[in-house]
């Protein structure tokens, strides 16, 4: 388990590395953080909305997703977050949620004191910089998320959301962009994309003629990756990356 978590903590250390500079001393705070891993299975519900919460969600490997829930129990997906990602760094200011996070797939996860984080960001006051930059990604992912749900169609957001999760698969050294796991099913894609998932599917086929895509057992490959960019209209901007840089840092650390 501590092998699992060290990983994690790599990732998570490489992610903050993409825009803010860290001192040794800074890195090894991040790097000493402990949590408790945990195995969670696909549907786990981790966060409910209005719930307090005293740990931050680090993902070690799979797929957590951020929700928000209807009065009729149906549900928006309004993030995914992959290996690397604390997925709720915004509950240490803000420890009662307004939405939800469970596994949307079967995934390795630690759970990381608030205590903790807040303790080395006081020690380090360029942790609190790099922990508010790393939310202010999400608030950037969330951006573009909502325009795509309010003003784009079906097959620009599902080859939207395609190229940013195998570009952010790829910077985090787990998948290449146009290679990579993605366990979601069509359901949860629907609930991702504000579709039906008759309409998902049929998107899905659709992308498969236009563009290569196979999308089965969990994985994503594409032929032609530059055509799914176009169709999605794909510019990566918005994820704030220095791609290079992360992965000169994934190797140096891994």
């Amino acid at each position: 388990m501590s092998r699992l978590l060290d990983e994690g903590l790599n990732r998570f250390l490489a992610r903050l590395l993409l825009r803010s500079e860290l001192s040794v001393a800074e890195r090894d705070a991040i790097l000493r953080l402990r949590g408790r891993v945990a195995e969670v299975p696909r549907g786990r519900e981790l966060v409910l909305p209005e719930r307090p919460v005293e740990q931050a969600i680090l993902v070690i490997e799979g797929l957590i997703a951020r929700f928000d829930q209807m009065n009729d129990g149906r549900r928006q997906i309004t993030a995914l977050h992959i290996a690397g990602d604390v997925s709720d760094l915004h509950s240490v200011p803000v420890p009662v949620p307004a939405w939800g996070i469970e596994a949307a797939a079967n995934s390795t996860i630690a759970l990381i004191s608030h205590d903790d984080i807040r303790a080395a960001a006081v020690k380090f006051p360029a942790l609190a910089f790099a922990f508010w930059r790393d939310t202010v990604v999400d608030a950037s992912i969330l951006a573009k998320w909502t325009a795509n749900l309010g003003r784009a169609d079906a097959a620009t957001r599902l080859a939207h959301l395609l190229c940013e999760i195998g570009t952010r698969m790829e910077v985090a050294g787990v998948g290449g962009r146009d290679d990579f796991s993605l366990g979601l099913t069509q359901a949860q894609l629907a609930d991702t994309l504000g579709l039906t998932t008759v309409h998902v599917n049929r998107t899905v086929m659709a992308l498969k003629g236009l563009v290569g895509l196979s999308f089965a057992g969990g994985r994503v490959q594409v032929d032609n990756w530059p055509a799914l960019a176009h169709i999605g209209a794909y510019d990566d901007g918005y994820l704030m990356l220095d791609k290079d840089a992360a992965a000169q840092e994934w190797a140096s650390i891994s």
